[in-house]
Order: structure tokens, then sequence, then C-alpha cells
């Protein structure tokens, strides 16, 4: 049981006058309802999806890092044209971290909370760059014995993204489909997943040591965006797979469009008949990420059976209901070393994590570049 009345957590605030602050604060320990539990955060990755909630649309460039008492705080100019898109946050001091794991070190009086006791245990839902959380025993993923929290950390959203993937190719009809910046872990976790269910993933990824680490688990379709033939080699690996939907992590650009526009190629290799409406094969790319922050472009070069839209968990997880979910979940528990095991560049503290040094590094979002937070030390 821990007796603090107050713990250590990162929060973000968007101030009314065009700046960013990020710091660590003294918050409240969180009160325990009966079927809640206390858990001790030991790990908390950082993900890309972290990243808009802890820096927004602030300049990080001009970034100020300071250390007041021991304790770091960063100060970032927002450009004024940005403000109206998060009118939202201003002035409020939000707690950042999307997931974690840890161990349960106190419970409600529920049965189910007081059963976790003890228990590593992974969990989403905002507010994990702290030294506790309090989480309702129904949303934590308990962890197979000898699972260690860092194990644990990335339990729901690469994993759980992955599987809502598999499930809207199947409530949509497609029988394979096509994922980019797929040597990333959640990509490594999609090809596993792959192998496993028996259906074709085409990957595609920006180099020569990319394509090797799909390739050293069992990729079978892999095309290089930066290589002159990759639109040649990516239509090919469509018309062998017959895949219809794509999963775009980077968002801007052009790539979308050359996934549609691929697509129909090999769709309409398939046609016995010209037409010039193109291909009646319906043609889907989803994007779900934001790592190009460029325009989204599109060259209408793939007919008129074509839709593209953007893809998030929580709404998937909604429609999919109850019973599924926790299918999803159990898949991901039982699995955590192995299908959807992650690996980390670095761990730091807290207050590390707010260094210049971190922040540099982890916001590039580079591809096999991942940073867990480990609240503890």
């Amino acid at each position: 049981m821990n007796n603090s009345t107050s713990m250590k957590q990162v929060q973000s605030t968007t101030q009314n006058d065009e700046v960013l602050d990020v710091r660590i604060v003294n918050a409240d320990m969180p009160a325990l309802r009966d079927s809640d539990v206390l858990v001790r955060i030991e790990a908390a990755p950082i993900n890309p999806s972290d990243l808009g909630l802890l820096f927004g649309p602030a300049d990080m460039d001009s970034a100020q890092y300071s250390s007041d008492s021991g304790s770091p705080s960063i100060k970032a100019p927002i450009p004024p044209h940005l403000m109206s898109g998060i009118e939202g946050r201003v002035d409020q001091s939000l707690p950042v971290g999307n997931e974690g794991a840890g161990i349960v070190v106190s419970a409600g009086e529920s049965e189910e909370a007081q059963a976790l006791i003890g228990k590593v245990v992974g969990f989403s839902g905002g507010g994990t760059y702290s030294e506790y959380k309090s989480v309702r025993a129904n949303q934590c993923i308990e962890m197979p014995e000898g699972t260690s929290p860092a194990q644990s950390a990335s339990c729901f959203v690469n994993p759980m993204t992955v599987l809502g993937f598999v499930g809207t190719m199947r409530r949509e009809g497609h029988s394979a489909m096509v994922h980019t910046a797929a040597a990333s872990n959640l990509g490594q976790m999609l090809q596993k997943v792959a192998i496993e269910e028996s259906f074709d993933l085409v990957n595609i990824v920006r180099s020569k040591e990319q394509e090797d680490i799909l390739r050293n688990i069992g990729a079978t379709f892999v095309c290089n965006s930066s290589s002159e033939s990759f639109l040649p080699e990516l239509t090919e690996a469509l018309v062998t797979t017959g895949a219809t939907l794509g999963f775009d992590a980077t968002g801007g650009g052009r790539l979308a469009s050359d996934i549609l526009a691929c697509m129909e190629r090999a769709a309409v290799s398939q046609d016995a008949a010209f037409s010039r409406y193109g291909s009646t094969v319906h043609k889907q790319v989803y994007i779900y990420g934001g790592l190009d922050r460029n325009v989204t472009t599109l060259n209408r070069s793939f007919g008129m059976a074509w839709g593209i839209g953007g893809w998030l968990l929580t709404p998937y997880i909604q429609v999919a209901g109850a019973e599924e979910l926790q299918k999803m979940r159990d898949r991901v528990s039982g699995s955590i070393t192995t299908t959807f095991a992650s690996s980390y560049t670095k761990e730091v503290s807290l207050t590390d994590a707010l260094s210049k040094a971190a922040v540099d590094e982890y916001r590039k979002q580079a591809t096999g570049l991942k940073f867990l937070i480990n609240p503890s030390l």
C-alpha cells in the first residue's frame, strides 16, 4: 500500500499566450473506488500518438529547456495560426501517456480488484507518465507470471491496432492488405499475425535495412519506396495478393495515392474489357498516422471505385463490442513476449524524458527508435 499523498507526473499545458509548457508536477494520488486498482507504473512507451498531446503544434526547434530545483520543464512557442486548432485544451494541464504497465500495489474492495494485488498489469487510458495510476480492474490486461512491466508496456496501442486492422479487413470483406512504415514495432507485429492467420501482407518500407528486418521474420512481400522500381514492384505484389485494403502510417505526401493507383493497375490487369471509369473493384486506404506532416496529395489515377479515410483504434473497439475486445486482450496477454513483443532503444526516467537530448531524439519518430519511460527510476 502506498501512503504518499502526491506523485510525480508529466503534464502538458497549452497557454493562452501561445506558449506550450511541459513539466513534471506533484499531482494528488488517485482515490480508489471499489472496482479500481492502484498501479505503480514501471514502464510507459513514448508512441507517435503521445507526441500530439505532449508537444501539440509547438515549434520544438525553438523550445527552451530549464530545471528549477531539479525539476525539468520545457517551454516552446506555438505558431499563432495553429492556436485555433487547439482551443479545447488552452490553459488545461493535461497528464500525458497513452499506455503503460506496472505492479498493482493496492486495490478497492471488489473481488476482481483484490485478485490483482501484486500482479503485473498493462493498461491504457492516459496519464501513464506518472509514478502511479488508478485503473478499473476490468480494464487491466493481466500478464502471465514472470512477464516484466517493460515487456508489458506496449500492450495496447500497437497490438490492439494490429488486431483492429485484421478485424477491419475481415469485416469489410478484404482478403489481404498493404501497410506502410512496416518495419516499425507495429509493422513487425502485423507481419507475425499475417503469418499466424495465413493472409497476405504487402509491406512498404524506406530502406534495405528495414526490408531485411521484415524478411528475417518471414515477410514475403516487401516493397522499398526509395527504389526506382517501387511502383512496378508494388503493383506486382498487389496482382499476386489481390490486396485492396491499405493502412498508411505516413499520412502526408502521395503514398496513399500511389497505393490506390497500384491497386487500380492490379485490378485492371485482371479485367477482360476496358472501361473509361476504371475497375469496379473497390479499393480502400485508411490513414492512421501522421509521420509525414505534409499535405496528403491525391493524383486521381485510380478509377472511380475507391475510398480514403481515417482509422482510429477507439472507434473500432466501440464497433467491435465487449466480447471481441476481451478476445483481443486475451490474445495480447498470451503473446506479449512473442507475437506482440516490443523493443526499445532507450529507457529513461521522467526527468530524463524531458531533457533536450531525449526530446530531440524521440520526436524524430524514426523506425526502430523507441523510448521507454520508467517513472520508478
